[in-house]
């Protein structure tokens, strides 16, 4: 699977009030999902009795405390700024993530211990057909799940969908997996398939959460934009009028949010006013590609900024 880029930014920003509406829409999904898969394999796990199933379990149970928090999380990091958090609340969704990260590296350590004690206890899997049934269900409800979700992700740059949708690929191939345990321990009496699979389960489980959890907190630490997002931005401002140059870029995200600061070089002898105009078409241009960013510009005359690099 490919590695989820850091501080993912929708390929094309859309309308804000609409993202919000969707990550809302996606998060509310999830937790349906989770709990829906929760109770399917509850019951098939009393039935068959397979360790490689109630990983599955654990796993949805744990999901549904992970898609409740981003629930909330999605929900705290819409909310718009106020005066006592200036630069809005975007964070939170960072913070879910994280702490989803611990709840998805729970569930894979909780697995591992299961399936390590059937392997020194090994136990023939029960009407395996009902696991069958149960996991093909399971398999056919998260990949729907996935497929919004990736959706969304894709449009919104959402943090928490994205680790949603993350945990929740893992689960299709978690359940394609304990499909083919219980063909083998049933059909072959391979009773160690069970156990053997459910370890490879849990190591897919925690490397999720590693890749979760690295991902929170780069948007934690402000880690930059992509650079094609750099670029963009410094071609954009160079293709305004009076913009001689442009240094000293800044970027981060937070949440659904982006902050993007940079230095304008213009001519020496500009009005006040002049430079006022150009600064705002620079700022017009820049949210006009980034309708859910805050941009800071500040202008230098272009013979200041010379000077101070030729003495640097």
């Amino acid at each position: 699977m490919a590695e989820a880029p850091s501080n993912p930014r929708p390929a094309t920003p859309m309308d804000p009030a609409r993202a919000g509406r969707l990550m809302r829409l996606a998060t509310l999904a999830s937790v349906s999902v989770a709990t829906t898969l929760a109770l399917s394999k509850l019951a098939a796990w009393l039935l068959t009795d397979s360790v490689s199933l109630l990983s599955t379990l654990i796993d949805s149970v744990l999901d549904i405390c992970a898609s409740g928090l981003a629930f909330v999380a999605v929900r705290q990091a819409l909310q718009p700024a106020d005066s006592e958090h200036r630069f809005g609340h975007g964070k939170a969704e960072s913070l879910g993530g994280l702490a989803e990260a611990a709840f998805v590296l729970g569930s894979g350590a909780f697995v591992l211990f299961q399936a390590v004690n059937r392997l020194f206890f090994p136990r023939m899997v029960a009407n395996p057909e009902i696991g069958y049934a149960v996991m093909a269900f399971a398999m056919t409800l998260s990949l729907a799940l996935v497929i919004f979700q990736k959706y969304v992700a894709r449009r919104t740059g959402s943090l928490a969908i994205g680790a949603e949708s993350l945990n929740y690929q893992n689960d299709v191939l978690v359940n394609i997996s304990v499909i083919v345990s219980l063909f083998l321990g049933a059909q072959f009496g391979w009773m160690l398939a069970d156990p053997l699979f459910a370890i490879g389960i849990a190591a897919f489980i925690m490397w999720g959460a590693w890749r979760i959890g690295r991902q929170a907190l780069d948007m934690l630490m402000d880690r930059e934009l992509p650079d094609g997002d750099r670029q963009r931005v410094e071609a954009l401002a160079l293709a305004c009028d009076g913009v001689l140059g442009v240094h000293d870029i800044r970027t981060r995200a937070s949440g659904p949010n982006v902050f993007i600061q940079l230095h304008l070089e213009l001519d020496d002898d500009l009005p006040l006013s002049q430079a006022h105009d150009i600064v705002v078409a620079v700022e017009e241009a820049v949210e006009a590609a980034y309708p859910n960013a805050e941009v800071l510009i500040h202008p230098d005359p272009k013979d200041v900024v010379e000077k101070r690099v030729h003495f640097a």
